[in-house]
């Protein structure tokens, strides 16, 4: 009997290692078809847990994805979106739960040289398929952003009537990508997402209890100066931005830089933040690599390898960084063909030729006239730029004008030029800044994606006290 259970024993260890190596073959086949199936897990595979049990754990992923520009010359903007919504439906987060604002006048406009196509990265592929645009053309403003992270139904204009409806265990995730200035981020239509206006949506959403964390990326120059000194630490939200709260951001992957867009193109593809974080999720295993590991790889890229002098950005954080250990999938989610990526490798020190998001528009005009073979359109290129540079120069001038008026011209530069010191909120008083830049624009005009870089000069009036009344006399007497 002892004899026939010892045969027994073996039989059944011969059997169950069989099992083993049966299920370790099985194993890059299942990532393969990205289907889970209920069996004996090796330890090896302790990361990849089932999609049903990971949502029981972790709550549902959410995402919002913002490009708050319209106008071919911005293409990167919506293409840095659309290949986002691509890197996050690979991560296997669901389409109800991507909510996409993007005007959408790109993929078909004339001067796209591949129609339907949209491409982030000169090799890359087309990342505009399949792209819902939830929020399109006039429907993509600051109100309905703050009505889609609220679920807010009621308080929606237009639109696919998609909102983060989320539960107390879900995540959510949130990338912009655009023109910024101080204390602001742009829109295509007006009025601009303003720092207070957004974080007091974000302290609603953590009051009403309807997530348990939330990472943040902003694309944008002077993107910083949305979080400093006034994104608290309790919320539960970690955010990175491309820019600290006082320079520009960089656009990248733009006819005749290195490496270049297709010949083809005359517009930048994408922006330095941008394609650093996107291409380092489509590089690794997200299941291993950590908010913070991140963070510090798009950090060394964005900055050029610290080579600012030649066009970099310094890229910061803000909010809860006590969740920097946790891993991107919790936020992106897991695409399987990256099981056996490393959690994290640095991509080559390669410093890439990037342009001053304020002056890609330039650049745009001037490729557009290089390029044309027809006479008339050259002259209207050629008026195209000549009315964008009076306008900056207006703009400039005004703003001038402005500081002599008010503190006279010896001291009045160096008032409106002021930088806070790090941890200083950008203004103390956020409706006296809305209500200045009004003032100007009634009496002055538009400030435009590239007046913005003047926010600090209206919030520093506010810093100094200047009165409403005494800044719409000063702006009339410009006149």
């Amino acid at each position: 009997m002892a004899k026939q259970d010892s045969v027994l024993l073996k039989n059944l260890s011969l059997l169950f290692l069989v099992i083993l190596l049966f299920e370790a073959i099985q194993v890059g086949r299942a990532s393969q078809l990205n289907q889970w199936e209920s069996r004996i897990r090796l330890p090896s595979e302790k990361d990849d847990e089932p999609k049903e049990l990971d949502e029981q754990q972790h709550g549902t992923r959410w995402a919002v994805l913002v490009a708050g520009s319209s106008g071919y010359g911005n293409y990167r903007h919506q293409a840095d979106v659309c290949h986002a919504y691509q890197v996050l439906r690979k991560g296997g987060l669901k389409e109800e739960n991507i909510v996409v604002f993007m005007y959408d006048d790109i993929a078909m406009h004339e001067l796209n040289p591949r129609p339907g196509v949209i491409i982030n990265n000169p090799q890359g592929p087309d990342v505009y398929a399949g792209v819902p645009k939830d929020y399109k053309e006039e429907h993509v403003t600051a109100a309905n952003l703050y009505a889609v992270l609220l679920g807010n139904r009621n308080a929606l204009s237009g639109g696919s009537g998609k909102v983060i409806d989320s539960k107390p265990n879900d995540r959510i995730f949130i990338y912009y990508s655009d023109h910024g200035g101080p204390g602001v981020l742009g829109m295509p239509n007006m009025p601009y997402l303003y720092a207070m206006d957004f974080l007091d949506v974000l302290k609603k959403k953590h009051a009403e209890g309807s997530y348990k964390e939330m990472v943040i990326y902003v694309e944008a120059c002077e993107s910083g100066s949305i979080f400093e000194g006034i994104m608290p630490k309790d919320l539960n939200i970690y955010v990175t931005t491309a820019s600290n709260a006082q320079e520009s951001s960089w656009g990248t992957y733009c006819p005749g830089m290195e490496p270049p867009s297709p010949p083809e193109f005359i517009t930048c593809l994408g922006d330095l933040f941008s394609v650093a974080w996107m291409e380092d999720s489509e590089t690794h295993n997200l299941k291993k690599e950590t908010v913070e590991q991140q963070y510090q790889a798009v950090k060394e890229r964005t900055s050029n390898f610290n080579s600012y002098v030649f066009g970099g950005s310094h890229v910061m954080e803000y909010g809860n960084t006590s969740m920097k250990p946790e891993k991107l999938y919790l936020y992106q989610g897991f695409d399987p063909a990256t099981v056996n990526l490393p959690p994290n490798d640095l991509s080559p020190r390669t410093r890439m030729e990037v342009v001053n998001q304020r002056d890609a528009d330039i650049l745009f005009l001037w490729h557009m006239y290089k390029n044309s073979e027809d006479g008339s359109k050259k002259t209207q290129i050629v008026k195209q730029i000549t009315e964008t540079m009076r306008h900056r120069i207006h703009l400039d001038g005004s703003i001038d004008l402005i500081r002599k008026l008010l503190y006279g011209p010896a001291k009045g530069s160096a008032i409106l030029k002021s930088v806070r010191e790090p941890g200083l909120p950008l203004v103390d008083d956020w409706q006296c800044l809305k209500s200045m830049v009004r003032l100007f624009e009634t009496h002055c005009g538009s400030l435009t994606q590239y007046g913005m870089k003047h926010m600090r000069a209206f919030a520093n009036i506010c810093n100094s006290g200047v009165s409403g009344a005494s800044m719409e006399e000063t702006c009339v007497a410009r006149l």
